[in-house]
């Protein structure tokens, strides 16, 4: 199959990109470098730097790389925090983004769509684990954004039978050898504290020991990101015989901050020191999804559950680039 990838020099994309290749797809990346780094690209793909809120030039690409079976769209703006600050951010530039890539393909006839969704679809779940059958809140203008291009695939697929599938992530960790979590600012828990590991930072900040859970600190919900790509990979496949696919896409167990922070101090034989700040406003207790509807209709496993695993994998590839792409 050719599949184009939209933000595939990203840390989920260029990671899923390497595993569709290792399937034997056809791969074509799509990316700005906004947040992605070109080094992150599997050599073996074809690699466009494009902005897709250029209408003419999305349209253009297309025509030049034709016979485009199905798209993995990862390109968006994905800091919550950030939405609440820049709503425009998300509640435009996410959605044209994604209009721009979807008139280019079903004007040439490619037919699947697979849409790097999100947890924050559900501000506060009623039910934990999180099941696809829970009431869409979304928490932020980024989970705004993420429900309206979900909109946009349903009308697409009653008006020009656009196969689609919608995964909605909870939190991607963890690193192949060759591949790894790079950001700029980085938000994310796992290469936080990894960074203080490294002599990076001199501490890591939790925010809140007073939650109502096991050891007061909020629990979260990590799936490895070679499993998502897996995941991806399924629902692009399964497309052959459903119109329509919607997954929430965990590991389907939490594990707590402190969890996390103490996971890598043994691995990484570090003190890693913390501090306790206040709570930041927003934070659920507790967000765990359910994977038993992928599980039971794609067959989908996760390979690497263990928090173990998935913090090991990561400090090797961080000890390994502690300048991410970079050095």
């Amino acid at each position: 199959m050719k599949v184009l990838v939209t933000g595939g020099a990203g840390y989920i994309g260029s990671i899923t990109t390497a595993e569709l290749i290792a399937a034997g797809h056809d791969v074509v990346v799509f990316d700005n470098l906004y947040q992605g780094h070109r080094a992150a690209v599997h050599p073996a793909a074809a690699f466009v730097e494009v902005d897709l809120a250029d209408r003419a030039a999305v349209g253009a690409l297309f025509d030049a790389h034709p016979g485009i079976d199905g798209i993995l769209h990862f390109a968006s703006y994905t800091l919550v925090g950030e939405s609440m600050q820049q709503p425009l951010k998300y509640l435009r530039d996410n959605v044209v983004l994604a209009a721009n890539v979807l008139e280019a393909a079903v004007a040439r006839g490619v037919g699947r769509f697979i849409l790097s969704s999100t947890a924050n679809l559900f501000d506060r779940p009623e039910r934990i684990p999180i099941a696809e059958t829970e009431a869409i809140v979304p928490g932020s203008p980024y989970g705004e954004s993420k429900h309206a291009i979900e909109r946009m695939l349903h009308w697409l697929n009653i008006t020009h039978g656009l196969r689609y599938a919608c995964l909605r992530y909870f939190n991607a960790a963890g690193c192949t050898p060759e591949r790894g979590e790079d950001h700029d600012p980085e938000t994310h828990l796992i290469p936080l504290v990894l960074q203080v590991a490294l002599g990076q930072r001199p501490s890591i900040a939790v925010f809140g020991d007073d939650y109502p859970t096991p050891d007061g600190t909020c629990v979260r919900d990590y799936i490895h990101v070679v499993d998502l790509a897996q995941a991806h990979i399924l629902a692009l496949e399964a497309l052959a015989d459903h119109p329509v696919l919607t997954y929430n896409l965990g590991n389907g167990q939490g594990f707590s901050v402190l969890e996390v922070i103490e996971t890598a101090r043994r691995i990484t034989g570090h003190p890693i020191p913390h501090t306790v700040a206040p709570r930041r406003a927003g934070d659920p207790a507790t967000l765990i999804a359910s994977s038993e509807a992928l599980r039971r209709d794609l067959g989908w496993a996760p390979r690497y559950p263990g928090l173990e695993a998935i913090v090991g994998s990561a400090w090797e590839w961080h000890r390994g680039h502690p300048g991410g792409y970079g050095g």
